[in-house]
């Protein structure tokens, strides 16, 4: 499965995705590496008037008719995808959940708003209806922890059930957490990544007042555009990406097929502001250099990125010279986030597991909108189609507000 350090690298087994680019993992990987495929940008009516009033929304999923109605009356919106990607992953993977040792099965899912969208339509009712017409659900449906225990209850998962919340980098960090469950013996299998979905149009108006959001109104299509020399702030986009990641031990034992390995996490601490990156970029550095050091993978073994790449003027510039500066000129860089939206705390979930298929097929997916590269950038940008590359490591890198930053070290599977 790769060169590692000795310590354990979790084999990815099973994926499961949820995205604006397509429903379940083969459609998303077909939209994000099509030449043809065109993004999912919607205007909301939820957003109308707003500088910013279109998000990369997820078409043709019937969540009804996947989980049935009295399911979803007890989930919000990003615990709904959480629960369609954990399914598809553990199918995926090929194992059956009514016979796995459940106390022995982890789940850790990262999110950084949750159910705000419910949150916001309570706050309504009890402003206009008054304390008595205020639902009851509000915790169970709103809190960080729903997705997590969704799945748990969903697949009688009956081992450590953790929620992260470490703003964009969630998903990755989920799974660093998850990996290190795996090495510390607490389970055998764990299904982790990310899950959002937040249409709130108090967050995206807040968003605007930051100056955080792309403004494009005249071409929403093409408004992510990252490591562009135009490129003016991210597009919000809601899905949902998890793995399951086993121990090696586990998955040869039961004959599962291994899509790619986790070889090494890394994190850290901006301690610089809450909105903006280190200008240094120290604090994604520090994460990258963990990440490979844990792998024991030297920077020069690595063949591909899929970048954090947010659209944001300041995010891709920090970003795109750090990597530079640790990897060099080899890696094809691409951010997928042109074709799925930023997803906040499921980015790194859904982008993780676009990191194993590129390893997987050995194609990397292109950066859709990229039209002008920002020279002040030194990274090989890979646009307009995908490219067939030979790589037998990859890397992926998240930064979130509040300085959290996060790498994960991917390896083939032999």
């Amino acid at each position: 499965m790769g060169r590692s350090s000795g310590r354990l690298t979790a084999a990815v087994t099973g994926l499961g995705l949820v995205t604006a680019a397509g429903v379940g993992t083969d459609a998303t990987w077909r939209g994000v590496t099509a030449a043809e495929a065109a993004p999912a940008v919607r205007r909301r009516t939820e957003l109308s008037g707003l500088s910013c009033d279109f998000m990369y929304t997820i078409d043709g999923l019937d969540t009804q008719a996947l989980l049935g109605l009295p399911a979803l009356r007890m989930m919000d919106r990003f615990s709904q995808l959480a629960v369609i990607a954990a399914r598809e992953a553990v199918a995926d993977a090929g194992v059956d959940a009514s016979a796995w040792d459940a106390g022995r099965v982890a789940v850790v899912i990262g999110s950084a708003h949750g159910g705000l969208p419910f949150y916001d339509e309570q706050s309504t009712v009890l402003a206009e209806k008054g304390a008595r017409r205020v639902s009851p659900k509000l915790a169970p449906m709103t809190t960080l922890n729903s997705a997590a225990s969704s799945v748990c209850l969903n697949l009688g998962v009956r081992g450590p059930s953790l929620a992260v919340a470490t703003a964009c980098s969630s998903g990755t960090v989920a799974i660093g957490t998850a990996l290190q469950l795996l090495r510390s013996g607490a389970c055998d299998i764990a299904i982790a990544g990310g899950a959002e979905s937040v249409c709130s149009r108090l967050l995206i108006a807040s968003a605007c007042q930051m100056r955080a959001v792309s403004t494009r109104r005249d071409d929403p299509a093409t408004a992510c555009r990252p490591f562009d020399a135009d490129r003016d702030g991210f597009v919000v986009g809601e899905g949902a990406g998890l793995l399951v990641l086993e121990r090696e031990d586990h998955a040869r034992a039961r004959g599962a097929r291994v899509r790619a390995g986790i070889a090494g996490y890394g994190a850290s601490s901006d301690a610089y502001s809450a909105v903006a990156p280190s200008p240094d970029g120290k604090g994604i550095e520090d994460a990258l250099r963990v990440a490979l050091a844990d792998a024991d993978i030297d920077p020069g073994e690595v063949g591909h990125v899929n970048a954090h790449g947010t659209s944001t003027v300041i995010n891709d510039l920090t970003e795109g010279t750090v990597l530079h500066r640790v990897l060099g000129d080899r890696p094809l860089v691409t951010s997928t986030k042109a074709m799925t939206g930023h997803t906040l705390g499921a980015a790194g979930g859904i982008e993780t597991a676009l990191t194993a298929l590129a390893l997987q097929h050995q194609v990397v997916p292109p950066t859709v909108n990229l039209r002008t590269r920002d020279l002040r950038i030194p990274i090989d940008v890979v646009a307009k189609e995908a490219r067939p590359a030979s790589f037998d490591c990859a890397v992926k890198t998240s930064m979130g507000f509040g300085g959290h930053n996060a790498a994960l070290v991917l390896t083939r599977a032999c």
